[in-house]
């Protein structure tokens, strides 16, 4: 992912903010006392994680899926995969792995949410319905020059969405954001329609760090600098994360992303393993990674 890259991560401010107020309201609303955690990476693609495949190794997504839980499925942003293709990624991976799909861009950047886009919509969540039990949160990333003047067709968009599929979004044109009287319109929208309000924290884009949580799911898309600090602001996640959790937090879905990613199964080890310790989680823990960075 090279969106929100930067040249100079050591000059950013990674600090993250504190929680929104309207978080603490929601986590109220909709508490529960389980939690569920899935930790993965953005894609398996084996040229993308150079070194994390044993040699030899034949099938990337089986192995891949005995290693994390699941996988933030980014391939399904650029084209309509048919239902069979859905099929064999679900016969690959086992029991209990989870797929986490974007949204084609012909919906989001292409038709941009206009009133033609719901054929697109229906062939889309026709086919993905073969995860079955292992489809998570579909995951809808609108592009970053769509801003606030185009909300009605997000309301429109939600209306139609088929209410027992899990949705988050990612709103990256900042006015979203930092509009009080847009921010308050868009957070109630999605509040009232169970609609997960994505995080992104990535360097050349802090804005993205509302800390806005619109239902009971925290779905983060972490962007590593391929810098030393990336195991800090690691550290800082897992802080807000067991914080969450003791406030009622539902589903945590954290999936890590590089402009490198070749980095990706390492720190979402390293991920894991502070999860376990800090949250008693028993996630699995990757084998054959090693413990030590290998670009810093």
């Amino acid at each position: 992912m090279q969106f929100g890259k930067v040249e100079h991560p050591d000059e950013v401010n990674f600090y993250l903010p504190k929680d929104h107020d309207g978080t603490t309201e929601i986590l109220k609303k909709t508490y529960s006392d389980k939690v569920s955690i899935y930790v993965g990476c953005a894609k398996w693609n084996k040229q993308d994680l150079k070194g994390f495949y044993p040699k030899g190794t034949k099938d990337e997504l089986a192995y891949y899926s005995k290693q994390f839980n699941c996988i933030e499925l980014n391939a399904t942003f650029y084209r309509i995969f048919p239902a069979e293709q859905f099929e064999k990624w679900y016969n690959k991976t086992p029991e209990g792995f989870k797929f986490f799909p974007k949204l084609v861009q012909n919906i989001s950047h292409l038709k941009r949410l206009n009133d033609d886009v719901q054929p697109y919509v229906d062939q889309y969540v026709s086919n993905v319905l073969h995860l079955r039990e292992k489809l998570g949160t579909i995951f809808l990333q609108m592009h970053g020059n769509f801003g606030p003047k185009n909300f009605d067709r997000v309301i429109k968009f939600i209306e139609k969405w088929p209410k027992e599929l899990r949705l988050a979004i990612e709103f990256r044109h900042t006015d979203w954001f930092n509009d009080a009287n847009v921010s308050k319109d868009l957070y109630t929208l999605l509040e009232e329609n169970n609609i997960a309000n994505i995080i992104t924290d990535t360097a050349g884009r802090r804005d993205l760090l509302h800390m806005r949580l619109t239902n009971n799911e925290a779905f983060i898309r972490y962007v590593g600098a391929n810098h030393e600090t990336d195991y800090t602001r690691l550290d800082d996640w897992v802080e807000r994360l067991v914080l969450w959790t003791h406030q009622g937090i539902r589903h945590i879905n954290f999936f890590v992303h590089q402009n490198i990613e070749v980095e990706s199964p390492l720190l979402s080890k390293y991920f894991i393993d502070k999860l376990n310790t800090e949250l008693g989680a028993q996630l699995k823990v990757p084998s054959h990674i090693t413990d030590s960075p290998t670009l810093f």
